[in-house]
């Protein structure tokens, strides 16, 4: 599915690094989050929406690579 302007769950999880059971996890789970739109079966987020929410939300540093050791 290609709708411009929007983006599928496998679309959201590539841009955000994640996978796709992720996406789905942040949709319940972190209110600021921005919900999916149905289009049919399909669920959709608007591109602008995922965007925003990624600046407001700098990615997290990874464990393993601490200097206070």
């Amino acid at each position: 599915m290609d709708i411009p302007g929007y983006l599928t769950s496998d679309q959201v999880a590539a841009r955000l690094g994640i996978n796709r059971q992720s996406v789905y996890n942040l949709v319940n789970r972190v209110a600021d989050f921005p919900k999916p739109e149905k289009i049919g079966r399909a669920s959709v987020w608007p591109e602008a929406a995922i965007d925003e929410w990624r600046a407001s939300h700098p990615a997290r540093k990874r464990g393993g690579d601490s200097a206070s050791d």
